[in-house]
């Protein structure tokens, strides 16, 4: 089942003191993005952030699953509707994240 588009929209909008928030579709659902890094997922309606230490000390409950099935554990986000909460999780997030790689012209 795919992300509808309006819960999306929500969650970039929720994070969005973190910085830039851009979601692109991916196989039917979302990567969603920071200042160019992808951080997490939207999966079925669901928030899932890539696991890290900063994420984890932040998270008021550790929660891991997958986003869908065969990927790697990440951080289960139900409690989406604070916003202070979740920009900074972002942003704590995204400073341990490695930086995008730059894309080689051909």
């Amino acid at each position: 089942m795919a992300s509808n588009a309006d819960f999306v929209q929500y969650i970039a909008d929720q994070c969005s003191e973190a910085g830039e928030i851009v979601a692109k579709k991916m196989f039917g659902d979302y990567g969603i993005y920071c200042d160019g890094k992808i951080f997490g997922l939207i999966c079925d309606d669901r928030f899932y952030l890539k696991p890290t230490e900063a994420g984890r000390k932040l998270l008021r409950i550790v929660d891991m699953r997958p986003p869908y099935d065969g990927a790697k554990d990440y951080f289960y986000i139900a409690d989406v509707d604070d916003r202070d909460y979740l920009s900074q999780l972002v942003s704590e997030t995204c400073k341990e994240l490695p930086k995008p790689k730059q894309k080689k012209c051909l």
